[in-house]
């Protein structure tokens, strides 16, 4: 996660290849840290109350959709190294109203997503120390409240800590799979569409939150020794890696659990109990507690120090531009996403709605950047080129994504045109808009 202001490259420029630190092995591990997240502690059960065990084919569909889009985003990180990242490219190809969108869909996507992964996590303190729902509303309330106070003393979790993190999650997606893929039975797979072919599209909406996070690393492109050759490198192995997990587990869930994958709040605590047997369920929680607190430290700090650069770029109103230099604490745009994040917690608590309308909320803003960026990839890759190919493919895969958003795709669209709008009261009140030069920053919000 990175925010940035400076000025990229222009249409058509390659700059001079920075030298920096990563290798191709810290960059594998950087972008499988960025892509496992949350999702996988829940989204193998959402999938499959949605289309059952054909949800299995909406997670191979998204693998499948990973390859032309890590290498879309890996392409344009080597062209165009640039901590802006997806706002850079976006920037370039359509101008700085443009990248404003894209920094509005990622900072009001983070209240929607920062209650869900809390509300994930809440379902394995529940699975393991009982109390049901008011466990869940009650944990992620709680998670909420701890990363926004730590955020406001500018206490942030590492970057060396979140990949021990990922690595936690690897070792436990791996314990989950093989303690309990001896329990597999094949008739699980029977029925194979029981709420019909369509419900696989619904699957592959909500399972957007478990891939994105392809762009993630392209705000580190300048830091890799060799970033033309080692971040598509580093793109195409973590590809592998996310793939064959996702799969693993989206597989042995439906096969070992049956009907029950769908109904099931802690798949993961759920298999490794099946397999291994004893306190598994306490040790899934504590390892669910642990990833979703630097997952939502992730959204927390990236989002504030976005709103205060929308603030200071003239894309959002000027209170929030507080603590948007180095250094600083954004406290007035770190309370406002945290009051935003408690009232869709307590909304969804209150409605009992589970945190599947946040997921959709949340997924669709992430295809809306995606798909801009996709766009942005045509104009400013080579034609005819292998990455342009792929952006093209990328850009279609995903505007069927959208379309299968359905009612959800409307928060994007709202998001978007209130962006436009609001640039438009600037412009006719005399106020200066987004920065030309310096464009707007985003900050990737890691699940």
């Amino acid at each position: 996660m990175s925010t940035s202001s400076t000025q990229g490259p222009g249409i058509g420029d390659i700059p001079a290849q920075p030298v920096g630190r990563l290798t191709i092995w810290q960059g594998t591990a950087l972008y499988v840290g960025a892509v496992l997240g949350t999702g996988v502690i829940a989204l193998p059960a959402l999938a499959a109350q949605a289309a059952g065990p054909a949800s299995l084919l909406a997670w191979l569909g998204l693998v499948l959709l990973s390859v032309p889009l890590a290498a879309t985003f890996s392409a344009l990180g080597a062209r165009f190294p640039d901590g802006g990242g997806v706002s850079t490219y976006v920037r370039h190809a359509f101008g700085a109203r443009a990248a404003a969108v894209v920094g509005w869909c990622f900072y009001f996507a983070v209240p929607a997503g920062a209650p869900a992964a809390g509300t994930f996590a809440g379902a394995y303190v529940a699975s393991a120390l009982g109390g049901g729902q008011r466990t869940v509303a009650v944990t992620a309330a709680a998670l909420l409240i701890l990363v926004a106070v730590a955020n406001a003393f500018g206490l942030t979790v590492s970057g060396r800590l979140q990949l021990v993190l990922a690595v936690l999650l690897v070792v436990l997606l791996l314990a989950a799979v093989v303690a309990a893929l001896p329990h597999a039975r094949l008739e699980n797979l029977r029925p194979f569409a029981p709420h019909g072919w369509p419900a696989i599209g619904s699957a592959a909406a909500l399972l957007v939150w478990s891939f994105a996070g392809w762009e993630a690393i392209t705000h580190l492109a300048a830091d890799f020794r060799r970033p033309a050759r080692d971040l598509p490198r580093a793109a195409g192995l973590a590809v592998a890696v996310v793939g064959l997990l996702y799969l693993a587990v989206a597989a042995t869930s439906v096969l070992v659990l049956g009907p029950a994958a769908g109904t099931a709040e802690a798949p993961l605590a759920e298999l490794l109990a099946l397999g291994i047997g004893g306190t598994v369920q306490v040790l899934a929680a504590a390892a669910a507690l642990l990833l979703t607190l630097g997952t939502m430290n992730a959204y927390f700090a990236g989002a504030a120090k976005l709103g205060a650069a929308l603030g200071r770029d003239g894309a959002l109103p000027a209170w929030l531009a507080q603590g948007s230099n180095a250094g600083e604490v954004p406290r007035r745009s770190l309370a406002v996403v945290s009051g935003l994040s408690g009232l869709a917690l307590a909304v969804t608590t209150v409605a009992d709605v589970g945190p599947q309308p946040l997921v959709l909320l949340t997924t669709g803003s992430f295809v809306t950047v995606y798909a801009l960026g996709a766009a942005a990839a045509l104009r400013l890759l080579p034609r005819g080129s292998l990455p342009h190919r792929c952006a093209l493919f990328a850009l279609v895969a995903v505007v069927l994504l959208l379309v299968m958003t359905g009612w959800y795709l409307l928060w994007p669209l709202i998001v978007t045109a209130s962006a436009l709008c609001y640039l438009r009261w600037r412009s006719a009140a005399g106020s200066p808009g987004p920065d030309p030069v310096h464009g707007i920053a985003t900050a990737d919000c890691q699940k």
